[in-house]
This record gives structure tokens, sequence and C-alpha cells, in this order.
């Protein structure tokens, strides 16, 4: 076991907020038994720390454990079986004691309390409860999850996305006092030895497919419903969050997208299939796909009638078919943890429920799950006649000059407001596509990047035109009032 956490260590992992290693809990429940079942779920996955005397809003607020309570707590966590070295101890912050249970990921898995075995799901414990499920973890007991193992060659000074990794920290609420190194030993994706570990590796470094080459996603467009034609072929690499976002990005421009624009709020999107049933796909992939595969990626495949989202890896064993839908179990617990401490993840175990009710509130069909090898989601097209025949399935509603008319038009009636030709091409590049760079918009404007970005300034002064996210990943807004 490490050394004891410090008061700041405290103070850090309480700022960092509960996920895949990090449990609060404001009081010692009346039954002692579900603090060890967190630390048995912990001890089944990559350790963690329970906090006690912190509430569900990450504040300390100092808890007291007399002896007999500390000695219930001590015996109930060697019920565990076998056993595993656990650390319990005070810490004094800022006048208050918390009280810490620390696990290391156990080397005799599985772990069991009373004959049930607990397991890690994103920020949640969860019991087996069928005889499938646990002797799924049984026959996983002795092969280590692929994020757990140690990436080989990873550097956290040259692999690192640090663009990435601090817009991480914003979007999970992380403070932005506490530094870098911290949060990493926060998230548990180093190993004891300081080494990388391949979730870290392939959710924040730069370039994880130079260390897993099929760590991608590949995109395919056909021309109409079979693989004879290809007719565009991408594949995006980077931290996993960028693949999805560049995924994303290319099925946008390929499906018919169509925007309205009502009162002084921003433009709202409808895609042909609901833009969150893809995200539920995606980031299922992202999470569940079986790394352990090194001949197979991720792909999103694109024909005149259909979307085929595929990840290498079937339905796990440990969720039976009567449970398809409402269990979730990770192949890759510590990059799906991640996953769900920056909102990607609505809620364990619903993404199936959710594309299936999308797609039914968009008065689509069904979506189809195969998983024989592979898992695949199928999304089936409304072919129209407007859209029939369309290889390439490009949005005739994105560039329908009757949007960009009418947001003109309000600009106009904008009093004091007078802007130049350039700005105006800007402007509608910018409504047509969120994405563009300045670069391409220099190229096509025939332009310096130094002008583009002299008018982008002055449209930003103006209030018609913003940057939202990152120059990396983010997207344009144009700010209109009707």
């Amino acid at each position: 076991m490490s050394t004891q956490l410090t008061p700041q260590d405290i103070q850090s992992i309480a700022q960092s907020g509960e996920g895949y290693n990090a449990e609060f809990k404001v009081s010692v429940p009346s039954k002692v038994k579900e603090l060890t079942e967190e630390i048995c779920a912990f001890a089944n996955a990559a350790g963690g720390v329970l906090l006690l005397g912190v509430d569900d809003d990450n504040n300390i607020k100092g808890v007291t454990i007399d002896n007999a309570k500390r000695s219930a707590i001590q015996n109930s966590l060697n019920e565990i079986n076998p056993h595993v070295p656990t650390s319990f101890y005070p810490v004094e912050v800022d006048g208050k004691t918390i009280w810490v249970i620390e696990v290391n990921s156990g080397t005799q898995k599985p772990y069991a309390l009373s004959g049930a075995i607990y397991v890690r799901q994103g920020p949640n414990s969860q019991k087996l409860t069928t005889v499938e499920q646990m002797r799924d973890f049984f026959q996983q007991s002795d092969r280590i999850y692929f994020d757990e193992s140690p990436c080989s060659g990873f550097s956290m000074d040259k692999d690192l996305d640090l663009d990435w990794f601090l817009e991480f920290q914003n979007r999970a609420g992380i403070s932005n006092t506490i530094g870098a190194s911290q949060i990493i030993q926060n998230l548990k994706v180093l190993l004891p030895d300081g080494s990388m570990k391949n979730g870290g590796a392939l959710f924040f470094g730069e370039k994880p497919e130079q260390f897993l080459e099929t760590a991608v996603i590949r995109c395919v467009a056909f021309e109409g419903n079979n693989k004879t034609n290809i007719i565009d072929d991408k594949t995006y690499g980077g931290p996993l969050i960028r693949q999805y976002e560049q995924a994303m990005h290319w099925l946008k421009g390929k499906l018919d997208v169509r925007y309205e624009i009502s009162g002084g709020g921003p433009r709202i999107e409808y895609w042909e299939i609901p833009e969150t049933a893809f995200k539920e796909a995606m980031i299922n992939a992202l999470s569940h796909r079986d790394y352990y595969d090194k001949g197979a990626k991720i792909t999103i495949e694109l024909f005149d009638n259909r979307v085929e989202i595929s990840n290498p890896g079937g339905l796990t064993s440990a969720i039976p078919p009567s449970e398809f839908g409402t269990k979730s179990h990770s192949r890759n617990p510590l990059i799906f943890g991640l996953f769900v401490r920056i909102n990607m993840v609505e809620q364990v175990g619903s993404g199936i429920g959710r594309m299936k009710d999308l797609m039914k509130t968009a008065d689509l069909s069904a979506p189809e799950f195969k998983m024989d090898g592979l898992f695949t989601v199928v999304f089936h097209r409304n072919i129209t006649e407007k859209s029939s025949g369309k290889s390439s399935g490009k949005s005739s509603g994105k560039d329908s000059p009757e949007n960009w008319a009418g947001v003109k038009r309000i600009i106009l009636e904008i009093p004091e407001i007078s802007i130049g030709k350039s700005a105006w091409k800007i402007l509608e590049m910018t409504y047509k596509n969120q994405h563009i760079t300045i670069p391409e918009m220099a190229k096509k404007m025939k332009l310096s990047e130094r002008a583009v970005e002299k008018n982008i300034q002055n449209l930003k002064e103006l209030e018609l035109l913003d940057r939202v996210g990152s120059e990396r990943s983010g997207h344009w807004k144009i700010i209109v009032n009707e």
C-alpha cells in the first residue's frame, strides 16, 4: 500500500469529484457493509479511495468515527474474500477529520463479499447477480483489462495532448488550481511504477495510434447500398474524444442537416438521424471495444439507406440477452469512467434504450444491433425523393439560400452595423460550416490568414460571431437577434 494521503491530496481528490477510482460518503452509512461493497468493487477494478466526510457536492464536511464504529468497519473489510489489504486512517483537513479507506487493484481477482462479486462501472459499483455475469468475470479475472495495462514507450512529457488535457479539466469541473501531475495521479491512469496505462494513453495521448495501430475510427462512404464502390474514406486518430468529434463532423457533412433560427437564440440543427443517437453509439464503441483485437478498427459505414457503426468485440457474456440495453459491462472501465467524468455518458446502462427512443421520436425505424464478433449498430435512413440517389448523402438543407438570406436580413436590420464584403463572406461560410478553419476560409477567399483573422476580430467586436470551445476542436456561432 502506498504512503498515506496528505491534506492536500484529500482536497485535490475532493475537488476532482467522484469517479471510477473515487467515492465519497458524507457520513458512515447505517449498514457499514455498503462501504465494504465499494472497496470490494475497487479491488476488482483498478483500485481506489473512499473518503468519509465529503458530501456529493465535493465539500469537505468532516466526520467523527468512534472506536466501536471503526472496529465495525475494519471487521467488515476483513470479510472480503480473498483478503485484500486496505488502509483505513484519518486525515485532518482544515480542522475537519476525513477518514480514508484505500485499496489497490487486487492481484487475486475476483474478490467477493458474502458470496457476491462487486465491480466498478464508471462512477458506480455494480453487483453481479447472474450466473452468466459471474462466470464471465471469473474467466476475465486473470486477464487484466486492456486499459489497465502499461502503454510501453509512452512519455508524459512528449506524448500527452496538453490542449485536450486542459479542456478535459474544464469539462470535468476540476479546479484549475490542481496541477496536471496531481490530476493524473487522482485519475489513476498511471501504474505504481509511474508508467502510463493504455487507458490514459488512449484518452489523453496526442497520437495513441502510434502505440496501438488500430486505435482509430475509419469512416467510409459507399455508393448505393452495398460495398462495391467507395466514394470517401477517412481515418481519424488522436485522443478518443478527438476521434469522436472528427467522426461526427464527417457524418454531419454527409447527412441531411437542416437549420432553424428562432428568436434571439442560436440556430438549431436537425439531423436526418438524431445526432445524440450517433453520440451514444460512438461513445459505446470507444469505451467498450475489444482493444486486444489488433486486427480490427471502429468503423462508420455510410450507405444511401443506412449508417452502420461497428467495433471489435461482441456483447460480453456478463450481459445476458435478456438484460441487453439495461446493464453495462465495459471491457475498458477506466476509459468509460473518464467519458463519464466529462458528461459524455448520460446514465450508465441507458445508451441502448436512448438510441431506440431517439429513433422512435424522429419517426424512424428502430436501430438494429448485431453482436457476432463485432458489435454493430445499424441506423436506417429515411429515404425521400429529395435525398434518394445521393451517393454522398450531402446535406441539401445546410446550403439552403433561404436560411442564409434570413440570417443576412436580420443582421442588415441591426442599427449602426456596417460590415464589408469579406466579413459577409466569413459569416456565410461559418453559417454553412461551423467547423471551417481560418486557413480554409483564407483559401476560399484568396486572402491571407491574417486578413481573415482581422475580419473575424471585427465581427467578434460587433458581437456577430463567436468561437465556442478551443481553436482546435471548437466551432463558430453566429449571434443574431430577431
